[in-house]
């Protein structure tokens, strides 16, 4: 990967493409494959380099993985983790290690964690709080709250544990946890996160409670049930379909079409969003896949409009704020995005990332604690974006360089290889100006 890459204002963009495979199934699909019993025969996997540190983590712990062709793999379970013999490196899987942390406290084994650079940055008592609570233990290393860290497993008791930010990852650590815990293990929400772990352990094999609560949800779990393997297909994430429909929206002319994408009505928040801009976006084909409603997601050039973001809508696309905010800059008016607080400790403080890259290309946005508001009109461009090595940062900017009036260069692109690996090339053969540059 090039040390920068450079978008340009494109022609119409036109064209069907598969979405990658969803980042959040394909870590849990390795991760519960390896604790189950038997063969797991995964197809549609995400071979991004997130998922790859976490195939390569659940063989450290004595889980088969064989690669059968593209995106098909197969995982061999011994019935639990194994300990390991070296540190189990999660490169920039924020993901990928929270979950396996969750696992990894249900046995007696001891693990070290660590990440990169990022991944270094980010917190962690989120999930090592609710852990410790029953009765997991950690020493850190360098620094409290933050990788490396080491994980004492075993001789858990159930949690019931009352989340106060709506986060699937701390969710999905107490539930894997609990898995090997004594009694019930409970997590209630006050706003539903994603329920990719909830329907993935029904489907090896394990009785999961969902009680609606206010707006929120119990789920519960009985400690003590096996897995057993099975077969997934994982759907098209919608977190990566959204750069490609995001550019057939804002640059004049276009259609574009994403074939095979998740529309779990707990990830299709954006979409909503973008309807309510004005956004000619429509589905065909709707289908299941691996437990999974899917669909072909067209989007066309559209007049859009700023709109106010539901804050409650924040836990179904968190991780589209960015994109969301680089469609914003070619609105009328101004989208006002709160109660997304979330987004300052991800892979980097994307309000910050985004209000200044945006900035910088000549869009007027205003910074909050807890959100920023996008003030959309014509978009200059002309910027070299810093990314802090996060690639929805970076791809969100080479999105609106397809529509500014001047290009936009992001550094640190080989970033975008931790979810999307062929980004370039996926929106090339679309039409779209993207290209390396020095």
């Amino acid at each position: 990967m090039p040390a920068h890459l450079t978008a340009r204002r494109s022609p119409p963009l036109s064209g069907r493409v598969r979405a990658p495979g969803d980042k959040s199934i394909s870590h849990r699909a390795l991760i519960l494959g390896a604790m189950a019993t038997g063969v797991t025969e995964i197809e549609g996997l995400l071979e991004g380099d997130d998922i790859l540190a976490t195939a390569r983590a659940v063989e450290a712990f004595g889980a088969t993985v064989e690669r059968q062709g593209e995106g098909r793999c197969r995982v061999t379970g011994q019935g639990g983790f194994r300990q390991p013999a070296g540190v189990i490196d999660c490169g920039n899987a924020g993901t990928g290690v929270r979950l396996l942390m969750g696992a990894a406290a249900g046995y007696a084994v001891t693990t070290t964690f660590d990440g990169d650079a990022s991944l270094r940055k980010r917190p962690m008592k989120r999930v090592t709080g609710p852990l410790a609570g029953m009765g997991a233990r950690f020493d850190w290393q360098t620094m409290e709250d933050r990788l490396p860290v080491a994980v004492i497993g075993g001789g858990l008791t159930a949690i019931d544990y009352v989340q106060t930010v709506a986060s699937a990852q701390i969710k999905s650590a107490i539930l894997l946890a609990g898995l090997n815990a004594g009694g019930v293990t409970t997590v209630t929400e006050a706003e539903p996160s994603r329920d990719h772990t909830e329907r993935m352990l029904t489907a090896f094999g394990v009785e999961v409670g969902v009680l609606p609560v206010g707006d929120g949800r119990r789920v519960s779990l009985q400690g003590g049930q096996c897995l057993t393997g099975t077969a997934v297909a994982v759907p098209g994430d919608p977190s990566s379909a959204a750069f490609p429909l995001a550019a057939g929206l804002i640059v004049p002319g276009s259609e574009v079409t994403v074939e095979g994408v998740m529309l779990n009505p707990l990830r299709t928040g954006l979409f909503e969003t973008w309807r309510e801009m004005g956004a000619d976006l429509t589905v065909s084909n709707r289908r299941m896949a691996g437990g999974e409603e899917v669909g072909d997601v067209t989007a066309r050039h559209s007049k859009l409009k700023g709109v106010i973001v539901p804050p409650e809508r924040a836990a179904s696309m968190i991780d589209e704020y960015p994109v969301l905010a680089a469609t914003a800059a070619f609105a009328d008016g101004a989208t006002v995005m709160r109660g997304v607080g979330e987004m300052r400790v991800k892979e980097s403080d994307r309000i910050a990332l985004m209000a200044a890259g945006l900035t910088a290309c000549g869009v007027r946005v205003e910074e909050e604690a807890e959100g920023f508001t996008v003030f959309g009109g014509p978009v200059r461009g002309g910027a070299t974006v810093t990314t802090h090595g996060d690639h929805r940062i970076a791809m969100s900017h080479l999105v609106l360089g397809l529509a500014a009036d001047q290009a936009v260069t992001v550094d640190e692109p080989a970033m975008i290889a931790t979810s999307f690996p062929g980004f370039v090339e996926l929106m090339s053969g679309l039409g779209a100006d993207i290209a390396a540059s020095e």
